[in-house]
């Protein structure tokens, strides 16, 4: 980021936190309100409307900043394409990055292609390989979240930073309490998972006992594009494919 958008940045956030200790009355508060659950609504409306027909789809995560040339790029591309060759459309969060490898490997086979686009006041902005009527951007975090588990049959999870994490304990945190139905979650690249799985293992579940050690059987972890694929064929091949809620 330049000087100036930094500023930019820095001088909304301070906007925002004086916003929010400023005194306002029942009417100033009544009719902002109103307006941003009109603005929820009309997301939801936009994301059912435009996904509720796009047939069995894998959603793909990892960082907007994963450069073209290097291996996870790669991998991710190769993953697409695959799901698409076995009958799956692929989900992203639209951007560049692994999002973009995600949507490119999908278009490159002539599969379904979706972009669950947010508004950020940087780094953020669509790919060109999305299919242009399932492309949908958002203001809110958690309707776009709503959108990558309701209509996706499983999380293809490549290294990513804090948005990858929030999207892969979510998805976690739903089916270890039942929120949603069981679904496959694959972490894609041993060496970069290693750390938070030991961790997951040795402090929260054996130091702490704040997980159960079934906990730990609801994702798989895996290094190529082959092992991902299989992973989530050899799920559903005892299920029939639908939305999780």
């Amino acid at each position: 980021m330049s000087e100036e958008e930094v500023e930019k940045v820095l001088k909304t956030e301070e906007e925002k936190i004086r916003k929010a200790f400023e005194e306002r009355d029942w009417s100033e508060i009544k009719s902002a309100d109103s307006w941003a659950i009109f603005k929820v609504m009309s997301e939801f409306v936009e994301g059912f409307e435009k996904l509720a027909k796009i047939g069995p789809c894998v959603s793909v995560f990892g960082s907007a900043r994963t450069p073209r040339e290097h291996h996870y790029y790669k991998v991710a591309e190769e993953i697409s394409a695959k799901l698409v060759r076995h009958g799956y459309g692929v989900i992203t969060g639209g951007g560049p990055g692994i999002m973009e490898a995600g949507n490119k490997g999908a278009h490159s086979e002539n599969g379904k292609s979706v972009g669950l686009n947010i508004l950020l006041p940087f780094e953020q902005f669509n790919n060109i390989y999305i299919d242009q009527d399932k492309l949908i951007t958002f203001d809110y975090f958690f309707v776009r979240k709503v959108m990558f588990v309701k209509y996706a049959q499983g999380f293809v999870v490549l290294p990513g930073g804090f948005g990858t994490m929030d999207e892969l304990f979510e998805a976690l945190t739903l089916i270890q309490t039942k929120k949603i139905g069981r679904f496959p979650i694959v972490l894609v690249g041993k060496e970069y998972w290693s750390g938070l799985v030991d961790w997951l293992k040795t402090t929260m579940l054996e130091q702490e006992a704040n997980i159960n050690e079934e906990d730990l059987d609801l994702f798989s972890v895996v290094d190529n594009a082959t092992e991902a694929v299989k992973v989530i064929d050899e799920f559903y091949s005892k299920y029939l494919l639908s939305p999780n809620f």
